[in-house]
């Protein structure tokens, strides 16, 4: 995508924020709306655009990193669309800045991305929901200064949500809690590669070591706390319609060696990433804290915000649509805490 057909699609967006007057939530099971998170994928299909997406942290200053210890600052943009009801489509790319101490700076793209996620069951009345995706890392689509890899990474990938809305009266407090979760397989797509070694003393030629690239689990999830289903669905407090739309939450994602990682010196990474949600009706703004489980994670707490698009909230009759849909535009929506 031009930026200059970038700029076209966020301004129509921004216009459309103003000008509509009718929408259709875009991940809503029963009564629970499961909103976008930020560090792993929300269980739904949807149309949907995260621009941007703005993390900035230190990464791991191990030894062993094939990067030296920098502050680094991404800026990534995902798009989102569904081909059927319950069938779509993700593309999305990050920039990277990084600045080690002492320099030189690099920056450049990371590898592209991309995702085909079939949402295979809807559970209104448990507030249940599952899909599965296969996501994909194009190698040699990104910048080598900046950590892309020369190899793509195929990652088959399994979600799930779950709503505690049917929870019993006695706990009627937690009933606006929810759990999202998200398993996947990491696969590269070569498994080792040659890097150059010693030169042999004796015959002058250049000797090479094989480096293996490991197989990943890839894993997450998130607790939320949804205070526009409080007041919807629970009890009306009579707070302010700001505090109403807020949706507390606490991410984590992890990864760790599965297969082909003996004598890598590979072990498990990842954050925990408290936040908070704001939820409008088209949009959502979020800003969580990265902090790194371990030294191999990276180093002190960084922060990341987004501003997230609901795609089919705003065009609910056009690019808002599935390419082929089975289904009629609903009379109405949800409650959403208004």
């Amino acid at each position: 995508m031009s930026s200059s057909m970038l700029r076209q699609l966020v301004l129509a967006i921004l216009f459309a924020l103003v000008s509509i007057s009718e929408a259709y939530a875009h991940c809503f099971v029963g009564n629970r709306f499961f909103p976008a998170t930020l560090n792993v994928d929300d269980p739904c299909v949807a149309d949907e655009l995260s621009l941007p997406t703005v993390s900035a942290f230190k990464n791991s200053d191990l030894p062993t990193s094939d990067f030296p210890s920098a502050r680094q600052l991404d800026i990534s943009g995902e798009l989102s669309k569904r081909i059927t009801d319950n069938f779509g489509i993700s593309f999305g790319s990050t920039w990277s800045r990084l600045h080690p101490p002492g320099g030189p700076n690099a920056s450049g793209f990371q590898n592209l991305e991309t995702s085909a996620k079939l949402q295979f069951l809807t559970d209104p009345a448990r507030e249940l929901v599952m899909s599965a995706a296969l996501e994909v890392e194009w190698g040699n689509t990104g910048a080598a200064r900046v950590g892309a890899e020369s190899f793509s990474t195929i990652t088959p990938t399994f979600f799930i949500g779950k709503g505690l809305g049917d929870l019993p009266d006695s706990l009627r407090w937690a009933r606006p809690f929810a759990v999202t979760g998200q398993f996947g397989y990491a696969i590269p797509s070569k498994s080792f590669k040659l890097v150059p070694g010693e030169i042999d003393p004796e015959t002058g030629e250049q000797e090479f070591e094989t480096e293996r690239r490991a197989k990943f689990l890839v894993y997450g999830g998130s607790v939320q706390y949804s205070m526009p289903y409080l007041k919807a669905n629970v009890v009306d407090l009579g707070l302010p319609d700001f505090i109403n739309r807020l949706i507390p939450i606490v991410e984590a994602q992890f990864q760790t060696p599965a297969g082909n990682s003996f004598d890598t010196g590979l072990g498990t990474t990842g954050t925990i990433n408290p936040g908070v949600m704001w939820v409008g009706n088209y949009f959502q703004l979020a800003v969580e804290a990265i902090i790194p489980i371990n030294r191999a994670s990276g180093s002190g707490v960084g922060v990341m915000g987004q501003l997230h698009f609901y795609l089919d909230d705003i065009f609910p009759r056009s690019i808002g649509r599935p390419i082929f849909s089975s289904t009629t535009i609903p009379a109405g929506r949800p409650t959403f805490g208004n």
